[in-house]
């Protein structure tokens, strides 16, 4: 795998910079039907939570 340039490593902080981290904690078992489930989607496991809760504040009637 090439190494990063420096320019890369600059846009990754910088993207970095913007994204707040949300723990969640979960059983193996679950995490495992999720990651399932993501993957069957052609979804990561991140871009599934973050479509699922957006959808639910949606049909909830919040946008955020």
């Amino acid at each position: 795998m090439k190494e990063k340039t420096e320019a890369q490593k600059r846009a990754q902080r910088k993207y970095m910079e913007s994204i707040a981290t949300i723990q969640v904690r979960t059983t193996e078992d679950r995490r495992e039907r999720i990651k399932a489930h993501a993957e069957s989607r052609g979804e990561s496991v991140n871009a599934f939570i973050n479509r699922a809760i957006d959808e639910t504040m949606e049909r909830e009637g919040r946008d955020g």
